[in-house]
């Protein structure tokens, strides 16, 4: 009986340094995997800081409209991960395909794409006016129909991975905060 618990408990010790063995290795192998810095921004202060209704969403703001213009604008800084999220041109596509035009005609014609170099990061942008058709929520199927709405979007290459930027809103409320745009893009940075 001393023997067979004695088996035991050296098969249970060499497990458990088996365990801690590998957590310590996986550990010192993600750490090395892992890109040092993170991405800092500077949002204006008339954005309205709103409280992130997802672990994906890095930031969240609402961007209010002119008194009696209509609806706020939307502003969410997403990060999906390492090497998640999809291509840039995947994301452009899929932004495409969140406005349709009211004459019909393809959106991928009207959107306007920039390549932007700002403190070292490549940022890839594009904006896009038309009836604003995303779904309401992901795989729900039921859609937004709101006409005269304007989508801007960018996609942030970081060192860490890529950093997703949606900006939506009426025409008018998004033409409001076009110059504080810009400047929040010009202020990202990865330390």
């Amino acid at each position: 009986m001393k023997s067979s618990n004695l088996t035991k408990s050296i098969v249970v010790s060499a497990l458990l340094i088996t365990l801690l063995s590998g957590t310590a290795v996986l550990g010192f192998q993600d750490k090395q995997n892992e890109s040092p810095g993170e991405l800092r921004f500077k949002a204006p202060t008339e954005w309205v800081v709103e409280v992130p209704s997802s672990k994906m969403r890095v930031a969240q703001y609402k961007l209010p409209a002119n008194t009696g213009e209509g609806e706020d604008a939307s502003l969410v800084l997403y990060f999906f991960g390492t090497n998640s999220g999809g291509s840039i041109q995947a994301n452009l596509d899929r932004w495409i395909s969140q406005i349709e035009q009211p004459d019909g005609s393809s959106s991928a014609g009207k959107a306007k794409t920039e390549t932007l170099n700002v403190n070292e990061l490549k940022i890839t942008t594009i904006d896009l006016s038309g009836t604003y058709v995303a779904e309401t929520a992901p795989g729900s199927g039921t859609k937004y129909n709101k006409p005269a709405y304007r989508l801007r979007a960018a996609v942030i290459e970081t060192p860490k991975g890529a950093y997703y930027i949606k900006f939506v809103g009426p025409t008018k409320t998004v033409a409001r905060w076009d110059k504080s745009f810009a400047s929040y893009l010009k202020s990202f940075e990865f330390k």
